[in-house]
């Protein structure tokens, strides 16, 4: 065993991880990347076919971003916001206002009357969940001094947005959350509109994406409205309606059905509540390309013409190269914590390295590279071949659908295709699979029965061809299964 691999069994405790399964084997020890390639200790190569769980935009090594950060670390590293501002954040702060804002938005069809607001102030945090820590406790304390003394909120089934406290409360995993129920406050759930386990989609099994051959009457709807009428009967309206736009990630890669977004957050703008966007995931160009070369689309709920009051931000905010987030918010929120400072109306929260520097010019340099127009039409171009990759996966019957949204897709496991039947979650299917993976030189890792692929957009047209080709072997190496030359529905 490496003597690193001693160390990290020695000392080290790895998050969602089953640390007696860990301790078995010896784990692999990652050295040094470049572009979607990364290395080991012993000089094997691996495509990192999830971008670092998720975060790493451009690649490893990237000579802008290094450059940036590279110039900041000459000048400073760090200082306090707490007193003190600095130019990095700042500009940083600008683009993404101006990014979350962009000129081609539709404002006016979300609710009768009126437009969301614009988002105009950018609070910094540290990853996800205290994004979205952040952005519950303003929906929480703006509401409350609105009039609502109690405020609820109502999240999906199946949400995870963080480990923190209030983030978990917001979940409903039971795998996940369960343990800290002692620890939480009560949140509500809305049905989640997963149409290939839907019980209301009437349509038998296809090879194809179940969200384009569903049978349904959109009752994932009917019961959200329900979820709101039923709190405003109570005479507490929903405070904020909490969601991930498009894809729900850790829930299993749950893809919406176009449209859903849309008429979702105007049922919950209809009810008066606040929307809270979850875009740790789907931020920055993750779910494809749309908008113009001006003004590209980097936020999943724009593609459906949402603007939320709340924007939680991580994950490829820095390119995958430093810790931090952002929550964006509307004049209005920031608006109700002014007041005298006897009134004691300020934001009570804060972290050690807000708006940190070399967070800060990652993210500069990042967003710099997402409007660049040759990365925009790479990212169109790599989006298309994922689409067309993918489709030689339906010739394994272990395969049961296969969701893509912009550079995202999921994978989900079966028994057999034709009746959905699921692997028992003991039965580390998708472990087995990326096991396989990674012993032909691919790096992803699963959600239970689905597998993940999100490449980094710096991936080539072969790498991306070597990670589909891969878990297609990977799928017929661990379950034995025949391969079908064709496919049926049949």
């Amino acid at each position: 065993m490496h003597p690193l691999a001693r160390l990290d069994h020695q000392y080290l405790w790895h998050p969602f991880t089953q640390m007696r399964d860990w301790l078995r084997r010896e784990p692999l020890v990652l050295q040094s990347g470049r572009g979607a390639l990364l290395k080991d200790v012993y000089g094997h190569e691996y495509l990192d076919a999830n971008s670092s769980i998720w975060t790493n935009l451009h690649g490893h090594n990237h000579p802008k971003i290094n450059q940036a950060i590279f110039a900041q670390l000459k000048r400073i590293a760090h200082s306090s916001a707490l007193g003190f501002a600095n130019e990095p954040a700042s500009l940083l702060a600008e683009k993404l206002v101006r990014s979350a804002n962009p000129p081609w938005l539709h404002r006016g069809s979300q609710r009768p009357g009126s437009k969301p607001d614009r988002l105009a102030k950018v609070f910094f945090s540290d990853d996800g969940s205290t994004a979205m820590e952040v952005a519950l406790k303003l929906a929480y304390e703006s509401a409350r001094r609105a009039g609502n003394r109690t405020p609820r909120f109502l999240s999906l089934d199946s949400a995870y947005h963080g480990d923190t406290v209030g983030a978990v409360s917001l979940g409903h995993i039971d795998l996940f959350h369960k343990a800290f129920k002692g620890l939480l406050f009560k949140t509500d759930k809305a049905f989640t509109p997963y149409c290939y386990r839907c019980p209301y989609n009437r349509s038998k099994p296809q090879r194809a994406d179940a969200r384009d051959y569903r049978e349904c009457q959109w009752e994932c709807l009917n019961k959200l409205e329900s979820r709101f009428a039923t709190q405003k009967k109570k005479g507490n309206p929903y405070a904020a309606f909490v969601f991930e736009p498009l894809m729900q990630g850790a829930a299993g890669m749950i893809a919406q059905p176009q449209g859903w977004l849309t008429k979702a957050t105007a049922i919950a703008r209809a009810y008066g509540s606040r929307l809270v966007a979850d875009e740790v995931m789907t931020g920055f160009g993750r779910t494809g390309s749309f908008g113009t070369e001006a003004a590209p689309g980097l936020f999943a709920c724009h593609r459906e013409n949402v603007q939320p009051d709340f924007l939680a931000l991580a994950k490829g905010l820095t390119g995958g190269y430093l810790p931090m987030a952002a929550t964006l918010t509307t004049q209005a929120v920031f608006d109700a914590f002014l007041g005298d400072y006897a009134e004691f109306k300020t934001f009570f929260h804060g972290h050690s390295f807000t708006g940190n520097q070399l967070g800060a010019v990652a993210g500069l340099s990042s967003m710099a590279l997402l409007n660049e127009s040759k990365t925009i039409r790479a990212r169109a171009r790599l989006e298309l071949q994922l689409q067309h990759e993918l489709q030689q996966l339906w010739a394994y019957p272990n395969v049961g659908d296969i969701r893509q949204v912009g550079l995202v897709a999921g994978i989900e496991l079966v028994k057999d295709w034709r009746t959905r039947k699921t692997f028992d979650l003991r039965a580390q299917a998708g472990i087995k699979v990326c096991d396989a993976m990674a012993k032909m030189g691919v790096l992803t890792r699963p959600i239970g029965n689905v597998i993940a692929l999100l490449p980094p957009y710096c991936t080539t047209s072969a790498q991306l061809s070597a990670m589909v080709q891969a878990l297609g072997k990977a799928v017929a190496e661990v379950f034995r299964t025949p391969v079908s030359n064709r496919w049926t529905s049949s």
